[in-house]
C-alpha cells in the first residue's frame, strides 16, 4: 500500500484532480479500515476560478488551500454536510484543492451503510456529502496530512480506462471549465 507523497499533489490542479482517479481513499474509523477507489472529482483553482473558495483572497475556511499540498479541507456546507478536498496546486499557483465527488466503496461497506443509515449500496458514496459522512469525515479531518500513514490517506489504487470531463456540478461561475472528471462506468 503505497501512500501519495506529496510530490503528487504539487502540480496542476486540474492535473491532479484527473491524477486521482482511480486512487484509494483509506480511513480508520475506530479501529477498522474502510477504504474506496475515488471515481469522480471537481478541480478548484485560484484567482482564474471564480468557482473557487481560493477566489477572492484567504479566510478562516480556506487558508489551508493556499498552503502546503497533500493536506485535506473539509468544509461545512448548506449547514448540514461536510465536503472533502485535498490541497493540490503548481508552486507558481497561490491556491487549488480537488473536491472528492465519489468513491467506488471497497472495504468496510457495512460501517459506511450504518454512518449513511442505508443499505442501498448504489447511494453510499456516489455524492461528495454522502461520502464524507461514510467515511466519517468532519472537520477534525480539517487540515490532515494525506501523504502519512494515519486515520485518513490516498494510496495508489487502479489505472483508469475512460476519464470523462464535463462541468462542474452546484457552481454559477466558472461553468465553462470542464473540470469535473469520472472514470466512465
Amino acid at each position: 500500500m503505497n501512500i501519495l507523497p506529496r510530490e503528487f499533489y504539487s502540480k496542476n490542479t486540474v492535473t491532479v484532480a484527473k491524477d486521482l482517479l482511480g486512487k484509494k481513499i483509506v480511513r480508520k474509523i475506530g479501529g477498522q479500515e474502510v477504504s474506496g477507489i475515488i471515481s469522480e472529482t471537481e478541480a478548484y483553482r485560484h484567482k482564474d476560478d471564480p468557482a473557487s473558495h481560493a477566489y477572492r483572497k484567504i479566510t478562516e475556511r480556506n487558508k489551508v488551500m493556499f498552503g502546503d499540498v497533500g493536506i485535506s479541507y473539509v468544509y461545512f456546507t448548506y449547514g448540514m454536510h461536510y465536503c472533502f478536498n485535498i490541497v493540490a496546486r503548481h508552486p507558481k499557483t497561490k491556491a487549488g484543492a480537488v473536491l472528492i465527488r465519489a468513491i467506488q466503496a471497497e472495504k468496510g461497506i457495512e460501517i459506511m451503510q450504518k454512518n449513511r443509515k442505508i443499505t442501498d449500496l448504489k447511494n453510499i458514496t456516489n455524492g461528495p456529502a454522502k461520502l464524507a459522512q461514510a467515511l466519517k469525515i468532519t472537520k477534525k479531518e480539517y487540515g490532515a496530512d494525506l501523504t502519512k500513514k494515519s486515520d485518513l490517506f490516498i494510496t495508489e489504487g487502479i489505472k483508469p480506462n475512460k476519464i470523462l470531463a464535463s462541468s462542474r456540478i452546484g457552481i454559477k461561475d466558472g461553468v465553462d471549465k470542464l473540470w469535473n472528471f469520472k472514470i466512465k462506468n
